[in-house]
């Protein structure tokens, strides 16, 4: 029987911007770019580990995502970035946070997992480790200050006073999940923050159970939208205990945790198991998405519900 496999993708959960608007067919292309180049890794025997990292890498290079390039700026008008890999096979996991000039932080995430014994890295000793990797790819400042994020930045930095910084919802995030032909499952999720948020800030895509968790056991998650409630209701651990402890279906347990368990923040998730079951929730106006599947011919793609 032919092995079944899952290659999912989100490029963020917030509200209709007018530059996604503007930019729909760019963002829906964007989406299918990643998700075939995942799942093209997937298809020739390779390991969910290797799609994960393959599909944010690209929306990482994508100047329309807030990751990597596309990254929103903090009220210094500075870009911190965050990501986290999890392998649902051994439950390895890497992490970054607060680092800059690097190109791929998911790569780097990566290689705190392969190459470190620990989890989570970040500012400069995250930096000196990408200095002693050479598939680290730096690039300047101004490669990752993009027009529309630096129009943002402009706009809110004038208008915001330190308190509504403060209170400020905080959204933004690509993200990966994949089942492979050996029944593993892994996760990625990377982001750029939130434009003119305090510097130092950390979100939920570095912080593994929060924006980031897989298990061959329940599933794989990965997380999107405001970082604070992700944190505190560690979103993507919470799925897989319901999975595992409630008997949920995946779909059941993505749905009671954003819509039933959270009250406040504006979240959304995606999310696979070793069956191929893939689970998708949101609360917000739009969710950029897509997945494709060994039982699918061609990607499918969303952004509105």
């Amino acid at each position: 029987m032919k092995k079944k496999i899952v290659m999912v993708v989100h490029g963020g959960a917030s509200e209709a911007t007018s530059f996604l608007k503007k930019h729909m067919k760019e963002h829906e292309e964007g989406l299918r770019e990643a998700v075939k180049a995942g799942y093209a890794i997937l298809k020739k025997g390779g390991s969910a580990l290797k799609a994960v990292e393959m599909a944010v890498r690209l929306l990482e290079d994508d100047y329309l995502f807030n990751a990597g390039r596309g990254s929103a700026l903090n009220n210094l008008g500075e870009v911190e970035m965050d990501a986290a890999i999890m392998d649902g096979k051994t439950k390895d996991a890497g992490a970054v946070s607060l680092v800059r000039t690097i190109k791929n932080p998911i790569v780097l995430a990566r290689i705190v997992m392969t190459k470190t014994k620990h989890v989570l890295l970040s500012g400069d000793g995250a930096l000196e480790l990408a200095k002693r990797n050479k598939e680290i790819v730096f690039e300047p400042v101004s490669y990752f200050v993009t027009e529309h994020q630096f129009q943002d930045f402009v706009k809110t930095n004038k208008t915001e006073h330190l308190q509504d910084i403060l209170q400020k919802k905080l959204n933004g995030t690509v993200g990966a999940v994949a089942l492979d032909k050996a029944g593993n499952v892994a996760s990625a999720t990377s982001t750029g923050g939130t434009s003119n948020c305090l510097p130092g800030r950390i979100g939920d895509s570095c912080l593994v159970g929060a924006g980031c968790y897989a298990d061959n056991k329940t599933c794989a998650v990965s997380g999107t939208g405001e970082g604070e409630i992700l944190i505190r209701g560690v979103v993507a651990n919470t799925i897989a205990m319901l999975v595992e402890s409630k008997k949920y279906t995946l779909q059941e347990a993505c749905r009671n945790v954003i819509r039933q368990r959270n009250k406040k923040g504006d979240i959304g998730v995606i999310a696979v198991n070793k069956k191929g079951d893939i689970g998708i929730s949101f609360n917000t106006e739009i969710m950029k998405r897509a997945w494709l599947t060994s039982e699918l011919h061609e990607p499918v793609i969303k952004i509105y519900k």
